[in-house]
């Protein structure tokens, strides 16, 4: 288990670390610029409340400053933390964007499934795609979603957190029995799971209790802070003492050792000698 967790380790460092730089640049290629409204209030960089049993009407300006024209024909808003998607509506929108013009839509957002997808803080974007699923436009904010903690999201967090007691369990009781290798860095890399999972069970919590939202600049070093702390507990913890050597049962018997002297154990010259001069 704890290979397949440090491969796990490895796979979701990296897609935090690689996902969190290209929606920049990719904000600064895309050919529209986008700005959205929930029932009249601008969303952009901000937070929203997202309440499954209220519906909500979504407004799209789109502003085309490039030299051709754009068509859109879906918008999708979705909520992303630790590089997962926990929901994800797509609508079907077509409208064209002439070059140098501003168009305005508006729409409908039906958010009851949200109840059973999420909760709490979740970083959220609404895209403007094309027809072969190509992003015009962006908009970033984030949302305070009004869900259960029985959701995807909440479950997720729940299972990360009996995962990482488990680890943090296994681990621990290898020390105590002296059962950890007595080599410190190998001893460090046993706590690296558990402090990697201690991180993610730290971004969940902070999103669902609505303190801090999973957004990649948080995220990252959480996770990597909470391994590396890890690491050094490993690292820090006692050397494995040696089982004690069994004492016979009776007390008396000593352990003898013999060693070869001309060809002959010294048992095989005492007898000899004794032989020789009797009495």
């Amino acid at each position: 288990m704890g290979r397949l967790i440090a491969a796990a380790v490895a796979l979701v460092t990296a897609a935090l670390v690689l996902g969190a730089t290209p929606a920049a640049a990719q904000d600064a290629d895309d050919p529209l610029r986008v700005t959205v409204t929930l029932d009249g209030q601008d969303i952009t960089d901000r937070t929203v409340e997202l309440v499954p049993t209220k519906p909500a009407e979504v407004s799209i300006t789109a502003v085309n400053r490039g030299t051709k024209p754009q068509k859109v024909q879906l918008v999708r808003i979705s909520g992303v933390a630790l590089a997962l998607t926990f929901f994800a509506y797509d609508t079907t929108l077509p409208f064209d964007v002439p070059a140098g013009s501003r168009v305005v839509r508006t729409f409908p957002l039906d958010v009851r499934d949200l109840e059973g997808q999420a909760i709490g803080l979740l970083p959220t974007s609404v895209e403007l795609l094309s027809e072969d699923r190509q992003v015009l436009g962006t908009a970033s904010t984030v949302a305070d979603v009004r869900g259960t903690v029985w959701s995807v999201y909440g479950v997720f967090g729940l299972v990360m957190l009996g995962l990482t007691a488990l680890i943090w369990a296994t681990v621990l009781i290898g020390l105590a029995r002296h059962r950890l290798s007595p080599n410190r860095f190998r001893r460090s890399l046993r706590f690296l799971p558990a402090g990697f999972g201690t991180g993610l069970v730290a971004v969940v919590t902070l999103s669902v209790l609505r303190l801090v939202p999973p957004e990649p600049e948080v995220e990252i070093p959480i996770v990597l802070g909470a391994a590396a702390i890890a690491m050094v507990l490993g690292f820090l913890t006692p050397h494995p003492v040696p089982p004690a050597p069994e004492v016979p049962a009776d007390g008396h018997t000593v352990g003898m050792t013999t060693q070869l002297i001309d060809g002959e154990t010294v048992d095989q010259r005492t007898q000899r000698n004794t032989q020789r001069w009797p009495g």
